[in-house]
């Protein structure tokens, strides 16, 4: 079984945590773009937020082409897309902090929140060579919480894996509820990903567990395949 992974969680199946995924509703969706071999990696945290956020997409990025599915997706009049990134790197007339207020008389549109999934050089680099982001308002997230992310560390403490700044961006939206579904999934997630990466047994009852199961609002999640992503 050595090397073996469940095709969902991407964990050791002696340590698969599909049976606890978080089930909630959510109103905001959820862009991925993903670098080259970022999907590849099994320590990839992006996967985690389809498994909460119901509309979530994930596109493959490349800076010669684009996938009409992304264009199509970014142009639909429901979303109101905004691309997550650092505004100490954009101009300043585009960084937003907080979303934008619905227009007078219209209808408020849904937050689509456009993550760029990768290394921090790459996502500097797609930032720089997408220019169908261009036109979308750039959110740059002002938390005070330092990443307790720990597979794969950042040199800097402000810098999030990409399941964080989900959890950040539903926050943002008010969406609290699934904002902890998914910081408590991350932690379920590393905990089972290090305990069999260390050949270690699998712990069913961490602080991380319980917390998860109270949020859920269910003593025993049914697993699901996530089927939201599209490529």
């Amino acid at each position: 079984m050595k090397g073996e992974r469940c095709p969902h969680c991407r964990i050791n199946p002696s340590h698969c945590i599909c049976a606890l995924r978080p089930d909630l509703p959510t109103q905001a969706g959820v862009c991925l773009l993903m670098a080259d071999i970022e999907p590849l990696k099994p320590s990839n945290t992006g996967w985690l937020i389809a498994d909460v956020v119901a509309d979530t997409w994930a596109f493959g990025w490349a800076r010669t082409e684009v996938d009409p599915g992304l264009l199509e997706l970014l142009a639909d009049p429901q979303w109101q897309p905004y691309v997550v990134f650092p505004g100490e790197f954009v101009t300043p007339g585009r960084v937003v902090n907080t979303l934008l207020p619905p227009e007078e008389g219209t209808p408020g549109k849904k937050p689509l929140f456009v993550l760029l999934d990768a290394t921090w050089p790459e996502a500097r680099k797609m930032f720089r060579k997408s220019p169908y982001l261009d036109r979308f308002p750039v959110l740059s997230l002002q938390p005070e919480q330092i990443s307790r992310y720990r597979l794969r560390r950042s040199r800097r403490d402000d810098h999030f894996c990409t399941s964080e700044v989900g959890a950040l961006c539903l926050e943002l939206a008010g969406e609290t509820r699934a904002a902890q579904a998914l910081e408590a999934w991350l932690d379920v997630f590393s905990l089972h990903y290090l305990r069999a990466k260390n050949q270690l047994p699998p712990l069913w009852d961490s602080e991380a567990h319980t917390r998860l199961q109270a949020l859920a609002g269910s003593d025993a999640p049914k697993p699901q395949t996530p089927d939201a992503l599209l490529f």
